[in-house]
């Protein structure tokens, strides 16, 4: 197995920006494959980091639930100041940009649409389109492949800081290529460079790149959570634990009014393609249902080529809902940053599960549109992507 080359690797191996004084993007997954972190390696490199920006969970990853806002602060280790991008602000200033010759992003992304890395990355390129600052965003694979693009489009009037343009819920792209589309196809106008990786592709799980898994985010501890998260991300919408609080979220779902080897019975009756519903029960210590027995299982991929994360989710909806139709309820807003809008509909990407489950539509119901939407993204993507 040939290591795959990250973007930053050839961005401070070159020694591109010696001299420059830049503003980093990034957290603890931002290293290379010997651990060194992107900050380091920029000193090393000669490249003065004259501000760190952190996204969601801190730059440090330090805040282990979502919706919490980190502060500013600094790194006391290297005397750099650092500004949060998950607080008052998820955008970069001009005060912020002040002095800084570029701006580097070096975030690892999961390959689901939801996930804020992707967004912090989109408003940093309108701020630095805004102020004149380039942009230079370091490739990094996709943990859960390239190939696989899967789940419903965001619609228009469902946009967040979840949701910003209208991709399905798993992508299959790097983050280096949605920079590219949404610089150039929707039409953010940064002066953006994308340093690609090398040895990268597209069917390429995280685990065969060579590379060292750094969670980046407190409960994507493991690639096999990422692989779940396009699907089971869905229960942030409901009262159903997704598994925060345990040592495996987004691999175990549970409820209190659960039953788990009927539930999961049921389930492994359908014979969803590429996934096994084993009997589970837990007592999450913090968020929904904290220390409160919930029934229900744990989700095993048992082949990822044929694995729907997204139609496998939106049966466990379907299954927790049937299984108690009095006890489960979809959760209220507020929910990262949006007030109105029921949680699961900016989730989804529209109200079409809400209000399909509703009317007594089958997740076959519900997944049958996908098709023609990925199609039409498939043809938009290709224009983008940097890896066979």
């Amino acid at each position: 197995m040939t290591p795959v080359i990250l973007g930053s690797d050839i961005l401070f191996d070159r020694s591109l920006l010696r001299g420059r004084t830049i503003g980093l993007v990034c957290n603890p997954a931002s290293i290379d494959a010997g651990f060194c972190h992107v900050i380091d390696r920029a000193d090393r490199a000669g490249v003065r980091v004259g501000a760190i920006f952190g996204p969601q969970h801190g730059f440090r990853s330090d805040l282990q639930d979502n919706m919490i806002e980190s502060p500013h602060g600094a790194d006391p280790a290297r005397g750099v100041r650092v500004y949060s991008l998950y607080s008052d602000t998820r955008i970069p200033t001009a005060e912020m940009l002040a002095g800084l010759d570029a701006l580097v992003i070096d975030l690892q992304d999961v390959g689901t649409r939801i996930y804020t890395y992707i967004y912090t990355m989109a408003n940093c390129l309108t701020a630095a389109a805004a102020h004149g600052v380039p942009v230079v965003v370091c490739d990094r694979p996709n943990p859960i492949g390239g190939t696989q693009v899967e789940g419903p489009m965001l619609l228009p009037g469902y946009t967040s800081f979840i949701g910003q343009y209208p991709i399905p819920m798993r992508h299959g792209m790097t983050i280096g290529e949605l920079a590219r589309l949404f610089n150039d196809y929707f039409g953010i106008g940064a002066k953006l460079e994308v340093v690609a990786m090398q040895g990268w592709s597209r069917d390429q799980y995280f685990e065969t790149t060579g590379r060292p898994w750094v969670l980046p985010s407190p409960n994507l501890p493991t690639v096999e959570s990422a692989v779940v998260y396009p699907g089971t991300v869905l229960f942030e919408g409901t009262n159903v634990s997704e598994g925060r609080g345990t040592t495996k979220p987004f691999e175990l779902c549970g409820a209190p009014w659960v039953s788990p080897e009927p539930f999961c019975e049921a389930l492994n009756r359908r014979g969803l393609p590429g996934v096994h519903f084993r009997p589970h029960a837990f007592e999450p210590t913090f968020q929904k249902h904290a220390t409160v027995l919930c029934g229900g299982c744990q989700v095993h991929v048992t082949d990822r080529a044929t694995f729907r994360a997204v139609e496998t989710g939106v049966a466990l909806i379907e299954a927790f809902r049937d299984a108690g139709p009095h006890q489960f309820t979809w959760r209220e807003p507020p929910y990262e940053y949006e007030y109105s809008k029921p949680p699961i509909d900016i989730l989804y990407g529209s109200a079409r599960l809400r209000e399909g489950l509703a009317a007594g539509r089958t997740t076959d119901d519900l997944a049958r549109p996908w098709a023609d939407e990925v199609a039409e993204f498939m043809n938009l993507r290709a224009r983008f992507l940097l890896y066979p």
